[in-house]
């Protein structure tokens, strides 16, 4: 049996080329955004002022409430998550600032990975909102959706690099290349959506266009690297022919 590890290390590898030209395609979209006009935009501007409050409560509050916060919201995404596969979770768990877990009949890369790409708070906002918008009309409070989801997303992101760069059980799983492949991935496609929602003169089609367009660059490049490859091993090969 070939350990699950070792093929994630694989699929890893495979990914790694579509989250850099997902990174490429994400940068060239936030700098044609920028220079159309972005920072003007209600939608960003209130996102990035929920961040830089998120920074001024980062450096005030007492670091024990926000652990705490964040610890309850990741051991409530892991019991989401084991739900969602049809798991059972005992009702009590454990939470505190050192850390958590709760107690669930089944465990998987998904569920040990979900609170590091799955960001709770925001979509508890999201949902609120969402919500709200069948009952009433939302739009004049569409900037305090903003606020919240800057200020909880920047909540989420600061303490999954902490922890990760602590070196959490769940990272290692399912092989830590693998997990940080899909942790940075999957959070970079929520800021992905979150640009396109709220940039100017960009729409989803645009951004899936010039994302194949990148991939299609990407992987002309890496045919050319592998036939100059071949080349200089067979020749190569001809001259430890020649020589015998």
């Amino acid at each position: 049996m070939i350990p699950k590890t070792w093929v994630k290390f694989i699929v890893a590898l495979f990914l790694l080329p579509l989250v850099w030209v997902l990174t490429k395609t994400f940068l060239e979209t936030l700098g044609f955004s920028l220079y159309h006009g972005l920072l003007t935009t209600p939608g960003c501007l209130f996102f990035l002022a929920g961040i830089v409050l998120w920074i001024i409560a980062f450096w005030l509050l007492p670091r024990s409430w926000l652990v705490w916060t964040y610890v309850y919201g990741h051991e409530c995404t892991h019991a989401i998550w084991v739900k969602f596969f049809g798991g059972r979770v005992e009702e009590n768990f454990y939470v505190s600032t050192e850390g958590g877990h709760i107690l669930s009949d089944r465990v998987n890369t998904w569920i040990a990975l979900a609170p590091y790409f799955f960001p709770v708070y925001s979509l508890i906002v999201i949902s609120i909102y969402g919500v709200a918008s069948l009952l009433i009309d939302m739009t004049p409070f569409e900037w305090v959706m903003f606020l919240l989801l800057g200020f909880t997303w920047a909540f989420h992101l600061t303490f999954t690099c902490l922890f990760v760069f602590q070196g959490q059980p769940d990272v290692h799983y399912g092989g830590t290349f693998f997990s940080i492949i899909m942790i940075y991935g999957i959070n970079l496609v929520l800021v992905i959506l979150v640009l396109l929602r709220s940039a100017p003169y960009v729409s989803t089609t645009a951004f899936l266009e010039q994302f194949v367009s990148n991939l299609a660059e990407l992987i002309d490049q890496l045919q050319r690297i592998v036939g100059r490859l071949f080349l200089e091993l067979d020749g190569f090969m001809d001259y430890i022919q020649a020589r015998h």
